[in-house]
């Protein structure tokens, strides 16, 4: 008798597990049944923005449901994370790159939301990422802006956008015991418009924001903090070239998913995403400052987890802890 109940009981968990894959498989099938939100953690015009919506006008296609871009640029990516972490819907996905949060341990006590909140689904590109100045300033490499920062100490000032990029920069200028201000901005376009008007020396940011006040000739790049050239502006060195490998940063940009959000579901959107990455996108990206670096979820957590394990390094070797 109890081996016959132990069978039943097992046939029957056998039913309930089939059935309940049955169902995940179904709603990953059916996904997306409603509209589909790109909540975008920068302005219009940054490399972010623009990579949602080439995406999003092919998705869209694919999907045969609209895939609406919404920019929630400010507070240091808070804004933006926190409408997606509060929306609690599968249909409202986060653009971002992962800079926009990977330091936030580090410079906000009280966090509204967990590293578990933002589950990777794709990871779509690599930004790349620029250190600009304004065109008559007069410095032409990283060397040259140090020793100008020194000799002119607490007259320069910079800005940069959300999370990490932030915060390596201000770690940098520490390290070089360099006096030079930061100016907050909401939205990081207005900055490079105020850096090619001389109201801003100094930012770090990505070469999509830059690229308007670059090709009207008022801004001029001394260096990529990427790991390796940029192809489309291929004379430009890195940092590490110009002797300061601390501000190396790979920007890395994706597609996040609320917590609970299925395996087969991530997979089958980063599959989507692509599908649907051709050469035209892949074109329009590198001429926007951006290379087109598509991945998993398993992937793209890799890739955050490196980039959370520097951010981790760098804090631990200036002496900051972790606010939480």
């Amino acid at each position: 008798m109890r081996r016959q109940k132990r069978s039943l009981f097992a046939l029957g968990f056998t039913l309930l597990t089939l059935t309940l894959l049955g169902a995940t498989v179904s709603r990953a099938a059916n996904w997306p049944n409603h509209p589909v939100r790109f909540l975008v953690t920068l302005g219009a015009g940054s490399g972010a923005d623009i990579g949602a919506r080439l995406f999003a006008d092919r998705l869209s296609r694919k999907w045969g449901q609209p895939v609406i871009v919404e920019n929630r640029p400010g507070g240091d990516g808070l804004l933006a994370i926190n409408a997606f972490v509060t929306a609690h819907d599968n249909h409202v996905l986060l653009f971002s790159p992962a800079a926009s949060f990977t330091a936030h341990p580090y410079l906000h006590p009280n966090l509204p939301y967990k590293p578990s909140d933002l589950v990777p689904i794709a990871q779509v590109s690599n930004t790349v990422v620029t250190v600009a100045v304004p065109a008559d300033m007069k410095v032409n490499s990283i060397k040259e802006l140090v020793a100008l920062a020194r000799a002119e100490p607490g007259k320069l000032n910079w800005a940069g956008v959300t999370g990490a990029l932030d915060f390596i920069f201000a770690g940098w200028l520490n390290s070089e015991h360099l006096n030079i201000s930061k100016v907050p901005y909401r939205n990081p376009v207005d900055a490079a418009k105020d850096l090619g008007e001389g109201r801003v020396q100094v930012y770090e940011a990505s070469l999509a924001i830059v690229q308007p006040e670059l090709a009207a000739g008022r801004v001029k790049l001394l260096a990529v903090t990427n790991t390796e050239r940029a192809p489309a502006i291929a004379a430009i060195p890195t940092v590490k070239e110009a002797g300061y490998p601390a501000l190396t940063l790979d920007g890395l940009v994706g597609l996040f998913g609320p917590t609970g959000m299925p395996l087969d579901l991530r997979k089958r959107i980063a599959a989507d995403v692509g599908a649907v990455a051709d050469k035209t996108i892949a074109d329009r990206m590198t001429a926007s400052g951006q290379i087109l670096n598509v991945g998993g979820p398993a992937e793209f957590a890799k890739s955050i987890e490196d980039q959370r394990a520097k951010i981790a390094a760098f804090a631990k070797q200036l002496g900051v802890e972790p606010m939480q």
